[in-house]
């Protein structure tokens, strides 16, 4: 039952994202829902989680929907997603209990991630699970044009000293992540200070 729901719920969910989704989210994009339940899945099964439970699936339907309020708004798109899973999860058989502990996985994931239990500790570090990957720089330039975009930085120096000060701040919650994200995430950091350094470097030298 746990996976006939899902799996009308995945085309639902997909299909609207991918047919609502503004063009210019290069990062806030369907790709990026789909890698957060890739990512949660995993995690949640390296934490202990057993496939086919209710808990698997709430934080499976709670990957689907965690960004779904882009399809109307930038600002406090957590809240629009709560709402459209309040509206859409009734008609999938959900009660008003599983939506309530989906919306509070949705609520998790708004930055500063603070979450409360197990379950939002994985959805939380599914959803920044790139910042310790090996692309993060491909991801995270997608997130810059994005942030171009709606104007959340000026230009790249702004942009890397956003990262600095996010990494800086960011912590995975996991046992799973900590141990298979953060050293990773870390050398990023290293890697954004030097970038950083080397722009100043640059302008320094265009000023004297």
């Amino acid at each position: 039952m746990a996976k006939t729901k899902l799996e009308s719920i995945y085309r639902h969910v997909v299909t609207r994202l991918g047919e609502e989704l503004p063009a210019d989210l290069t990062y806030h994009c369907l790709r990026h829902t789909l890698d957060v339940l890739q990512q949660t899945e995993h995690i949640a099964r390296q934490e202990g989680i057993a496939d086919h439970t209710e808990e698997f699936l709430l934080l499976q339907v709670s990957a689907l929907y965690h960004d779904a309020g882009f399809v109307q708004t930038y600002q406090q798109h957590e809240e629009k997603s709560c709402e459209l899973a309040r509206a859409e999860l009734p008609a999938f058989g959900f009660t008003n209990e599983q939506i309530d502990a989906v919306c509070g996985l949705i609520s998790a994931t708004k930055v500063p991630q603070a979450p409360q239990t197990k379950l939002q500790e994985i959805l939380c570090d599914a959803d920044l699970d790139y910042l310790g990957r090996d692309d993060f720089f491909q991801i995270g330039d997608l997130l810059y044009q994005e942030f171009l975009r709606y104007g959340v930085v000026e230009d790249e120096t702004r942009w890397n000293q956003l990262q600095v000060r996010f990494l800086e701040k960011h912590r995975f919650f996991t046992c799973f992540s900590r141990n298979h994200r953060e050293a990773k995430k870390q050398k990023h950091l290293e890697q954004v200070k030097a970038k950083l350094n080397q722009q100043s470097q640059g302008l320094g030298s265009l000023l004297i």
